[in-house]
């Protein structure tokens, strides 16, 4: 068995794409242990690429204006939508925290797949509890038992100590995907590089 672990923020159009190519692999292979890893990208930005402030306050237009372009033919390939929400960047703390709530769950994959749509094919506020409140009921979560632990000091550490663990690893943004501990790979276009290397082990 292979290790793969899957740092991602739902805040991320890549890492929607990287969620759902993830998914596809994993079909595809009976030899991976999938550990999720939710943490805040805004903090790892803060702490160690803060360039991607700058890049959105001045941006460049030409490659700005294929970056959209990659992004939809990323989105047709991969079979999903992608839009442009009109809160952008969106606050994901409680989203995060909830997708620990998720995990204990064992439904993860529901949940952070309909945060991605509710934000990025919705374009909906993944910020706002009403909008939270209707993926918890979707996936069958217990909302006071959702809401409670995400105000909990325990769940919000668990969002920071994992926002670290990237960072101490060398990660500066999401989706950064580990094979085997060592082996980090970033960006929604890793898994035909991460199938080779299953393939060669």
């Amino acid at each position: 068995m292979h290790k793969l672990e899957f740092f991602f923020d739902c805040s991320s159009p890549w890492t929607f794409l990287g969620f759902e190519s993830l998914q596809k692999l994993i079909a595809k292979r009976s030899d991976l242990e999938v550990i999720y890893k939710p943490f805040l990208v805004g903090g790892v930005f803060n702490t160690v690429n803060p360039s991607v402030y700058n890049n959105r306050d001045n941006p460049v237009i030409p490659k700005q204006r294929y970056g959209k372009k990659d992004l939809q033919d990323w989105a047709n390939y991969v079979g999903i939508k992608i839009g442009q929400p009109p809160v952008f960047p969106v606050n994901s703390v409680k989203a995060m925290r909830g997708a620990f709530v998720a995990l204990e769950e064992d439904c993860l994959v529901p949940y952070a797949r309909r945060v991605f749509e509710r934000y990025w094919t919705d374009l909906a506020d993944i910020s706002q509890v009403d909008i939270l409140e209707g993926i918890v009921d979707e996936v069958g979560l217990d909302k006071v038992s959702f809401f409670e632990k995400i105000n909990d000091p325990v769940y919000k550490d668990k969002l920071k100590d994992v926002t670290q663990e990237l960072i101490d690893r060398g990660g500066f943004g999401s989706p950064t995907i580990y094979l085997d501990d060592r082996d980090m790979y970033f960006g929604n276009d890793r898994f035909q590089l991460i199938e080779a290397k299953l393939g060669a082990a």
